[in-house]
């Protein structure tokens, strides 16, 4: 992979857009200033990018990642399993890691994304207070903070080239000066698992707490599981008394996807009522979800259509890349895409503004796109439409991020061409076969 400085970009001439038309988009800085007819707008020559009739999209937003354990699956060598067996592999894997070798994995995880045309990412950061039980004396601060201060690293050498935001995940054993000691560090957001707590709801609440004192967003794995507690209620019902300014989100909702209609208009009304995003993922959970149902296996999503049909955000995104709690993954959000059309019954243009523009909008991030005044996080990919990228995935990629050249990956293919023979005479036998019956 070579490396080049970003490069300013004035004029982006015959782009694709998804309803046709071929045109030239003007930028000015971080923003789109026009959209003309092919050929109309005109800028320096050197601040001109010709795509050539290539696709021009909103560039793919990451709201549910890992970076501090992206890549980590062949040093574990986890076994084949469900969340439980996930967890237990990770935490023994934990104690082990240092600061550099986190950010080194993050670093090349997060440049995976931007070159597969990501331009902002959300990744969730755990705080390694390394308790197994309640009886377990807490880690130090120092150690408890090695991911955040890992990641915090990160976003500050790729400031250049992607937007990253942080997000503490405190389990429910993380004592809370763990937790503020992360968010000391620089980390933008509170995230847990309350679901995994003895008391679920209070857990819920102890986070809101954490986060409403330092004036932060809130971003909670919520409902991991096809069955146990439901908390996304509890959680939209406190959010609407919480100080607005900031997002809230919440991830997984797989329990969601298992209740029945009446509970389920329940939960969605407060979801609604809160305008509380919701993140589905389903790479992981279609991996993670299930393992106990050899028959009929469940999907493992949250309630896609509920939520959207009652105009609830629902953003995709990956989460897990290479760990313990998911063994593949291609760091390409037309992956995701593409899992939402099979798994979860959307068609390509939803699922594409699932895992782009409403991906920024659950992360707070300003609107992007090939619109005027619209901030220049763009893909442009060698596609026809948006459900031929979502098909094909094409490699071929030119990825802006507030307006400069940050990743370009092109593709040439080759195809051995098929011998040419004259095809043989049909023999008596075969003249005067009877046709089968």
């Amino acid at each position: 992979m070579d490396s080049t400085p970003p490069r300013p970009i004035g004029l982006l001439r015959s782009a694709l857009l998804p309803d046709g038309r071929l045109v030239d988009v003007a930028i000015d800085g971080a923003t789109v200033t026009a959209v003309a007819p092919a050929g109309t707008l005109t800028a320096q020559a050197d601040a001109v990018l010709d795509l050539g009739g290539r696709l021009l999209l909103t560039a793919p937003a990451e709201p549910h990642a890992h970076l501090d354990k992206a890549l980590s699956a062949d040093a574990i060598r986890p076994p084949l399993g469900d969340l439980g067996a996930a967890i237990a592999s990770w935490a023994a894997h934990a104690t082990t890691m240092t600061v550099e070798d986190i950010a080194t994995r993050a670093r090349t995880a997060a440049l995976a994304l931007l070159a597969a045309g990501t331009t902002s990412v959300r990744s969730h950061v755990d705080v390694l207070s390394g308790r197994r039980t309640v009886a377990d004396p807490p880690a130090s601060v120092e150690s408890a903070t090695r991911g955040a201060r890992a990641l915090v690293q990160v976003r500050d050498e790729l400031a250049g080239l992607m937007d990253i935001e942080l997000v503490a995940l405190a389990g429910p054993l993380a004592p809370d000066h763990h937790v503020e000691a992360v968010l000391d560090c620089g980390v933008d957001l509170v995230g847990g698992a309350p679901h995994l707590a003895e008391d679920p709801l209070a857990d819920v609440d102890r986070l809101l707490v954490l986060a409403e004192r330092h004036g932060v967003g809130v971003d909670l794995h919520t409902d991991e599981s096809l069955d146990g507690p439901v908390t996304l209620d509890h959680y939209a019902r406190a959010v609407r008394r919480m100080p607005r300014g900031v997002e809230y989100s919440a991830g997984h909702c797989v329990r969601l996807g298992t209740l029945g209609p009446e509970r389920l208009a329940e939960v969605v009304a407060d979801v609604a009522a809160a305008d509380l995003g919701i993140i589905t993922l389903p790479i992981t959970n279609l991996y993670l979800q299930g393992w106990q149902h050899p028959v009929s296996t469940p999907r493992g999503l949250t309630a896609i259509r509920a939520l959207t049909d009652a105009g609830v955000r629902v953003a995709a995104g990956a989460d897990n890349v290479r760990d313990p709690f998911n063994p593949v993954g291609r760091s390409d959000a037309l992956e995701t895409a593409s899992l939402l059309v099979a798994a979860g019954h959307v068609t390509p243009d939803q699922a594409y503004a699932m895992v782009s523009d409403t991906a920024r909008s659950v992360m707070g991030l300003p609107a992007a796109g090939p619109v005027p005044g619209r901030r220049a996080d763009l893909l442009a990919i060698a596609a026809s439409s948006v459900t031929d990228a979502v098909a094909n995935a094409p490699a071929d990629r030119i990825v802006l991020s507030r307006g400069r050249l940050v990743a370009r990956t092109e593709v040439r293919t080759t195809v051995a061409a098929p011998a040419v023979t004259a095809p043989a005479a049909p023999s008596a036998a075969r003249a005067t076969a009877p046709v089968p019956a």
